[in-house]
């Protein structure tokens, strides 16, 4: 991505296996570092970084780092990056703001280190730079940032160019991070682009049918399942299976029943699953079906609050579902309705009187069942 928009980068080669990783290495020649491709940070600390200084020594390391587990994520393919003989490093970031309702960008003359750590320890070593949505970061913005972030004259203006060009990139792939750190200056006073960090807008993604190769092979399966069905889900390690209709009520399910889980053998939410406004039979199914694929799961909490969607609708909504899903629903639920048509909601429901199906009127009396059904 970076390479093309212009951004100066080192040459870089993917590998799956440790014999390519060796080809690679003779294919880019002399010192190569070998990354690991996973999509979290910390990877150098975790030794999925490591210098190599012929194509054997690449392979050992490839050997090492891949089936390595970095925060949770396993390494499936390594980067063969050029190496650079580097002279300084520094740190370049733009981001959205969400606090301040705009963009910002974080520079420092001082990179390299954790960006965390520096915003921490001195914290007037990072400048920060608001950012006009409309304009952006232009030659005379970039020396600005360079210049509070600590560079002399002579580096500004040649980082300034780069500042512009990450600002590109930043706007046209509908960005809400990118991050260079270390951005270096090599000891033949080239500045590059040595390790970058970006995160995309998915609001954005019908802009860009050419990121197949970016997206996330490290995802969960039920994930993966629940994104091609366009269900907002996050896999947790739990096993009450949670449903709910609005992200904030979604959250808070999942802290009543981490909570009422202390009183039933530590049982805590097996995921997040917002299904938005529209609780159809098909989005219902749907989520269930995903949530009931998870084997984790002992029972699920239906926590529904009828505003736009009626609760008449949401009952009717897992009564198809589950007459959808037929005999693969096997594990109990339990439904909190409330709010609009709530008593036409519990009705539908008593009288559908599936034997799977319990339904309780309160939220925290819901999440203990669910608890406790699960513990069972």
């Amino acid at each position: 991505m970076f390479e093309r928009h212009g951004v100066p980068v080192l040459q870089g080669l993917v590998a799956d296996t440790p014999e390519e990783a060796e080809a690679a290495a003779a294919k880019i020649g002399g010192v190569v570092v070998v990354k690991a491709q996973v999509k979290t940070g910390g990877r150098g600390k975790a030794g999925g970084v490591k210098v190599a200084k012929s194509p054997e020594e690449a392979k050992e390391a490839a050997e090492k780092i891949l089936g390595l587990d970095i925060k949770g994520h396993v390494v499936k393919r390594v980067m063969i990056a050029q190496g650079a003989s580097i002279d300084k490093e520094f740190y370049f970031s733009v981001l959205l703001d969400r606090s301040n309702r705009t963009f910002l960008s974080l520079c420092s003359v001082e990179g390299g280190m954790e960006i965390e750590q520096l915003a921490e320890e001195r914290p007037e070593a990072l400048a920060k730079i608001a950012v006009d949505a409309v304009k952006g970061i232009d030659k005379a913005k970039a020396l600005e940032i360079a210049k509070a972030g600590g560079f002399g004259d002579d580096l500004a203006d040649k980082v300034a160019d780069v500042f512009v060009t990450l600002y590109k990139v930043f706007v046209e792939e509908d960005a809400t991070l990118v991050e260079v750190n270390p951005l270096v200056l090599t000891t033949d006073g080239q500045i590059l682009a040595l390790d970058g960090k970006v995160s995309l807008d998915e609001n954005a993604e019908f802009r860009h049918n050419d990121r197949d190769d970016l997206q996330r092979d490290d995802l969960d399966p039920l994930e993966a399942k629940a994104k091609a069905m366009d269900l907002n889900y996050v896999k947790l390690d739990g096993q009450v299976g949670i449903i709910g209709n609005g992200a904030g009520l979604v959250m808070s399910t999942l802290d009543v029943v981490a909570y009422a889980g202390e009183k039933h053998g530590g049982v805590r939410p097996a995921n997040f699953l917002d299904i938005g406004g529209g609780a159809s039979a098909e989005v219902m199914a749907a989520g269930l079906d995903v949530i009931l694929g998870d084997p984790q799961v002992k029972s699920v909490f239906v926590n529904v609050f009828g505003g736009i969607t009626a609760c008449d609708a949401v009952a009717n909504g897992i009564v198809g579902a589950l007459n959808t899903l037929g005999a693969t629903a096997t594990k109990p639920l339990v439904v909190r309705l409330d709010g609009n048509n709530v008593n036409e909601g519990r009705r539908i429901l008593a009288e559908y009187a599936h034997p799977l199906v319990t339904v309780v009127e309160t939220m925290d009396e819901a999440a203990d069942k669910a608890a406790e059904l699960a513990n069972k």
